[in-house]
């Protein structure tokens, strides 16, 4: 399922046009294990239908059961929880020990405004913060510079909603197929760039953009913001250089560069020769991936994702659910 701000609010969007009155469900609070984390959304529409998840399991069953009858009709911020006791762990399918809080707000035509300019400012990759007070639900939205968590005081509540994560793939390979699968799956927006056109053509991977031309000048266009990751690994230090070069000067979260221990001491001597200061070149992750043994295509992009997964687990600014 995918489970992007931009999609929850594309589905918002399409049932506040049509009339509806959909719910906006956001995790607020999380003890214990939990299977997802704080600012996790999910949207209900009128009948029933849901883009995204709290759980992954029978809570959302139990939760559209309670909406549809009602209980949390009005433009409010209702609060509930789920896993309050060793019972409710075992009914709802959550880990042991875990509970989750929820804010649920059913939202109306005032809401039609910031639902649209939050799914417009999506389009073109920008964040924005919310806050919405609990009494009376009214909304407010401001650019933000950056992601930030969620955040509860007495009577109001401020989250952000944030772009899609994109990983610009530089080289198109068997590797960047296997890893492009398990992208996509992952949710994450995929971009392949190659500067030779034969191999843009041949490229028997999954349906992704693709993109012909200079590699510092993709990234700069197209993987330059903080929602970003960059991978390079067409094997060319020659095409690799020229994105990693304007990668590790961007915003981008995170940068990758296929090869071995050899080969990356010789990649960072060329890159500091090209003035790239020490604490650039101590952003790239290199050789890419975790260390799992990994000798097929599929094996290291196994290791390239688990890499992404565990640093964005870490770094709640970055974690937007994929």
């Amino acid at each position: 399922m995918n489970s992007t701000d931009e999609t929850i609010l594309r589905c918002l969007l399409a049932s506040l046009t049509e009339g509806e009155q959909p719910w906006l469900v956001t995790v607020v609070e999380t003890i214990g294990s939990s299977p997802r984390p704080v600012g996790s959304l999910v949207a209900f529409r009128a009948d029933g239908s849901q883009v995204g998840s709290v759980s992954g399991g029978c809570v959302e069953e139990d939760l559209v059961a309670r909406l549809l009858a009602g209980e949390f009709n009005g433009p409010q911020v209702f609060l509930t929880e789920y896993g309050v006791s060793a019972e409710d762990n075992e009914k709802w399918g959550l880990p042991c020990g875990g509970r989750m809080g929820l804010a649920i707000q059913q939202l109306g035509n005032k809401d039609l405004q910031w639902v649209t300019s939050a799914y417009q400012a999506m389009l073109v990759r920008q964040t924005l913060s919310r806050t919405v007070t609990l009494t009376a639900g009214e909304t407010e939205i401001t650019p933000a510079s950056k992601f930030a968590p969620l955040e509860r005081r007495d009577n109001a509540m401020t989250h952000c909603f944030g772009p899609r994560h994109r990983l610009l793939l530089v080289g198109a390979g068997q590797l960047a197929a296997s890893l492009s699968a398990l992208a996509l799956a992952m949710d994450y927006e995929v971009l392949l760039t190659d500067s030779r056109e034969w191999a843009l053509a041949q490229w028997q991977g999954p349906e992704v953009e693709k993109i012909l031309g200079l590699p510092d000048d993709v990234v700069r266009e197209h993987a330059a913001d903080e929602h970003c990751a960059v991978i390079t690994l067409s094997h060319d230090p020659r095409v690799d250089d020229m994105a990693l070069m304007e990668a590790l000067d961007s915003a981008c979260w995170y940068v990758g560069a296929l090869g071995s221990v050899r080969t990356t001491a010789k990649r960072l001597q060329r890159l500091s020769q090209l003035e790239l200061n020490d604490d650039s070149l101590a952003r790239l992750h290199a050789p890419v991936g975790i260390s799992i043994g990994s000798k097929t295509a599929m094996e290291i992009a196994v290791s390239i994702m688990a890499e992404l997964t565990q640093l964005r687990r870490e770094a709640p600014s970055r974690a937007r659910d994929a």
